[in-house]
Protein backbone atom coordinates (compact mmCIF):
# COMPACT_ATOMS: atom_id res chain seq x y z
CA UNK A 1 0.00 0.00 0.00
CA UNK A 2 1.53 3.49 -0.80
CA UNK A 3 0.67 6.27 1.53
CA UNK A 4 -1.11 9.16 -0.75
CA UNK A 5 -0.55 12.66 0.64
CA UNK A 6 -3.43 14.52 0.77
CA UNK A 7 -3.72 18.16 -0.19
CA UNK A 8 -4.55 21.70 0.41
CA UNK A 9 -8.24 22.16 -1.60
CA UNK A 10 -8.11 24.54 -4.97
CA UNK A 11 -8.14 27.94 -3.20
CA UNK A 12 -11.73 28.05 -5.14
CA UNK A 13 -13.22 25.58 -3.59
CA UNK A 14 -12.04 26.12 0.03
CA UNK A 15 -13.35 29.50 0.18
CA UNK A 16 -16.76 28.54 0.28
CA UNK A 17 -18.13 29.84 3.78
CA UNK A 18 -18.51 33.42 2.62
CA UNK A 19 -20.50 32.51 -0.06
CA UNK A 20 -23.06 30.18 2.41
CA UNK A 21 -22.95 33.39 4.84
CA UNK A 22 -24.25 35.70 2.19
CA UNK A 23 -26.89 33.61 1.09
CA UNK A 24 -28.19 33.12 5.06
CA UNK A 25 -27.86 36.81 5.12
CA UNK A 26 -29.78 37.84 1.90
CA UNK A 27 -32.22 35.06 2.24
CA UNK A 28 -33.31 35.81 6.31
CA UNK A 29 -33.49 39.54 5.67
CA UNK A 30 -35.61 38.66 2.70
CA UNK A 31 -38.03 36.84 4.40
CA UNK A 32 -37.87 38.96 7.27
CA UNK A 33 -38.37 41.88 5.38
CA UNK A 34 -41.73 40.34 3.48
CA UNK A 35 -43.25 39.08 7.20
CA UNK A 36 -42.68 43.05 8.12
CA UNK A 37 -44.13 44.56 5.37
CA UNK A 38 -47.18 41.97 5.01
CA UNK A 39 -47.67 43.41 9.11
CA UNK A 40 -47.23 46.48 8.37
CA UNK A 41 -49.25 46.70 5.22
CA UNK A 42 -52.15 45.13 6.26
CA UNK A 43 -51.96 47.56 9.38
CA UNK A 44 -51.65 50.39 7.05
CA UNK A 45 -54.39 49.30 4.81
CA UNK A 46 -56.84 49.17 7.63
CA UNK A 47 -55.65 52.33 9.00
CA UNK A 48 -56.35 54.51 5.59
CA UNK A 49 -59.28 53.04 5.50
CA UNK A 50 -60.91 54.53 8.45
CA UNK A 51 -58.52 57.96 8.06
CA UNK A 52 -57.30 58.48 4.41
CA UNK A 53 -54.91 61.18 5.53
CA UNK A 54 -52.47 58.61 6.78
CA UNK A 55 -51.25 57.49 3.80
CA UNK A 56 -48.23 59.08 4.18
CA UNK A 57 -47.24 57.65 7.23
CA UNK A 58 -48.33 54.62 6.29
CA UNK A 59 -46.22 54.18 3.22
CA UNK A 60 -43.13 55.26 5.43
CA UNK A 61 -43.48 52.18 8.23
CA UNK A 62 -44.08 49.86 4.61
CA UNK A 63 -40.82 51.70 3.09
CA UNK A 64 -38.77 51.23 6.63
CA UNK A 65 -39.81 47.07 7.04
CA UNK A 66 -38.57 46.73 2.89
CA UNK A 67 -35.03 48.21 4.49
CA UNK A 68 -34.21 45.52 6.17
CA UNK A 69 -33.74 43.50 2.48
CA UNK A 70 -31.71 46.06 1.50
CA UNK A 71 -29.59 45.34 4.87
CA UNK A 72 -28.75 41.88 4.29
CA UNK A 73 -28.47 42.62 0.86
CA UNK A 74 -25.28 45.14 1.26
CA UNK A 75 -24.11 42.49 4.19
CA UNK A 76 -24.30 39.98 1.24
CA UNK A 77 -22.50 42.06 -0.77
CA UNK A 78 -19.47 43.40 1.46
CA UNK A 79 -19.63 39.31 2.33
CA UNK A 80 -19.01 38.21 -0.87
CA UNK A 81 -16.70 41.06 -1.79
CA UNK A 82 -14.05 39.97 1.25
CA UNK A 83 -13.87 36.40 -0.53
Amino acid sequence: MSAEVITAAPAAAANWAPFIGAGVAVGGAAIGAGIAVAYAGAAALAAMSERPELFGRAMVIVGLAEGIAIYGLIIGIILIGKA
